[in-house]
């Protein structure tokens, strides 16, 4: 019997190389993902008649919408970088696409939650331009709303456009993993911030967005061959784990007690944690992926086995 073949590259080294991405970047990732589901949910506390909840989204959504360009910022290395981003438009570029994305969302939920800031005011102290803001507050928080779900997709598929081999394999699921995940720390910051009299939506997302990420993650797991292995082991792992306890404990805590201030606050905090564990999570599977050459040598392999083109860009 031939022993079966250790696939491995030149000297061992990784095929492809790790990004040169540090925790910025997953932090990127959650914090727009929560501000934009902070928006779908103050939209839909405007709707339904809850201010508390319209106010808690749309300062939530501000909030997170300033640590996504912080952290962006940081990562870039000074913010005229991002501006340059901003010289051109290109649709097959998830980058390019993402930035633009950004840039509208942003100054929108930006004038939404001013003006919730202008309500706060004395009417009587109220400068003229800010009753302006005030007026267009409503009008701008759906749009911010229409506008979120790209946000918080649109870096699923800046991962998976990559040649990092976990990523890469987790194209078909890794969008609905990030608005799952995005849904649930957007229901988790409302059941925290809101009263549980007006948090019925919130409860409701966070319960619908913890299912759709667990789902949605099971089946890319399934998908992704052996890729999938690093979402198991090492630092990866651990977040991972975390990230699938405090998700379902976050979810069962909605259900069961998210009429008790006390737990709907405990469970909206695990929702939150989930949430951030599971970016980490993924940006570590990846990272991990790109050092052992055999994550891009056994799937390369085995389309070819099958008569496939391989997908991977440089």
């Amino acid at each position: 019997m031939v022993p079966e073949a250790t696939f491995t590259s030149y000297s061992g080294l990784p095929v492809v190389k790790a990004s040169p991405w540090k925790a910025d970047i997953p932090a990127y990732m959650f914090f727009g993902g929560m501000a934009a589901g902070s928006s779908l949910l103050a939209a839909g506390g405007d709707l339904t008649g809850r201010p508390a909840l319209r106010r808690a989204g749309r300062f939530t959504a501000l909030i997170g919408l300033s640590a996504t360009m912080a952290t962006l910022v940081h990562d870039l290395g000074r913010p005229g970088r991002f501006l340059n981003m901003l010289r051109t438009a290109k649709l097959t570029s998830p980058m390019s696409v993402g930035t633009w994305i950004l840039s509208t969302y942003g100054p929108i939920a930006g004038v939404a939650a001013a003006a919730e800031l202008v309500d706060m005011l004395p009417e009587r102290r109220v400068p003229a331009l800010f009753r302006l803001v005030s007026a267009v507050g409503r009008p701008a928080g759906f749009v911010a709303a229409l506008t979120a779900p790209p946000v918080a997709a649109y870096t699923a598929v800046l991962l998976s456009d990559t040649a990092t081999p976990s990523w890469h394999e987790a194209y078909r699921e890794l969008p609905f993993v990030f608005v799952g995940s995005a849904a649930a720390a957007a229901g988790g910051v409302g059941m925290l911030a809101v009263p549980p009299d007006q948090a019925g939506p919130a409860r409701r997302m966070a319960v619908g967005g913890a299912v759709l990420e667990l789902v949605a993650e099971q089946r890319m797991e399934s998908s992704m061959g052996i890729t999938a292995e690093p979402l198991h082991q090492g630092k990866a792992g651990r977040w991972m784990r975390a990230s699938k306890a405090l998700t379902i404990t976050g979810a069962l805590g909605s259900l069961l007690g998210g009429r008790s201030r006390p737990v709907a606050a405990v469970s909206g905090a695990a929702l939150v944690a989930g949430s951030v564990c599971t970016r980490f999570g993924i940006f570590e599977a990846g990272q991990q992926s790109a050092r052992d050459p055999k994550y891009t040598v056994v799937p390369q392999r085995e389309r070819l086995d099958r008569g496939e083109p391989t997908r991977y860009r440089g």
